[in-house]
């Protein structure tokens, strides 16, 4: 491998941790009815653990209420029961047909819980980006051992591997505080 391989490699990975940070901060719950709040939540279907999208059709007809229409009818009890046991604190109702899912007003406290969440994710994401600089690193010092390459490419080598570092980092800390906005937002 040379230089511009092991930094594609690290850009490549380190846009996959961004992007996974993307969707799990979308899944975080906010005041507002998204669809992404229920991408979590699994269904046991005929005896497989299956998505709920997968199952169903969600839609969020209006800001405080998502609907669930299940694909076959005869599973709308065990979405109830999947949405209910989530650790989402949703408490949803059926009317045979359809699965209705009332987003409560977050209260102060929830929200702060929530906000934990999203610092957690972004700090479990941040790490990840700092085990692909690890590797990449740990890539080019072994290159200079083996005298494949020059110390002064080594040096290029880790510049190019702390800045894409830098870039990503900042990209999920904006992804952050973006996502603590939305959830503090009354």
């Amino acid at each position: 491998m040379d230089i511009k391989e092991i930094v594609s490699d690290a850009k490549r990975r380190m846009s996959a941790a961004v992007e996974d940070a993307r969707k799990k901060l979308a899944s975080v719950r906010t005041g507002r009815a998204t669809i992404s709040i229920l991408d979590t939540v699994t269904v046991e279907y005929y005896g497989t653990e299956m998505p709920l999208n997968q199952v169903a059709t969600i839609h969020a007809p209006e800001p405080t209420m998502l609907t669930v229409q299940p694909f076959d009818p005869t599973q709308i009890a065990a979405i109830e029961k999947a949405i209910r046991a989530s650790d989402l604190g949703l408490n949803p109702s059926n009317d045979g047909k359809l699965v209705r899912v009332p987003i409560p007003p977050l209260t102060e406290e929830r929200r702060k819980q929530m906000v934990k969440v999203v610092h957690e994710i972004a700090e479990e994401h941040r790490t990840a980006i700092r085990n692909v600089r690890r590797d990449a690193n740990d890539h080019l010092k072994k290159m200079l051992k083996d005298k494949t390459i020059s110390e002064d490419a080594e040096r290029d080598g880790l510049d190019q591997v702390q800045k894409l570092t830098d870039q990503h980092i900042t990209d999920i800390n904006n992804l952050s505080e973006h996502k603590e906005k939305e959830v503090m937002t009354v």
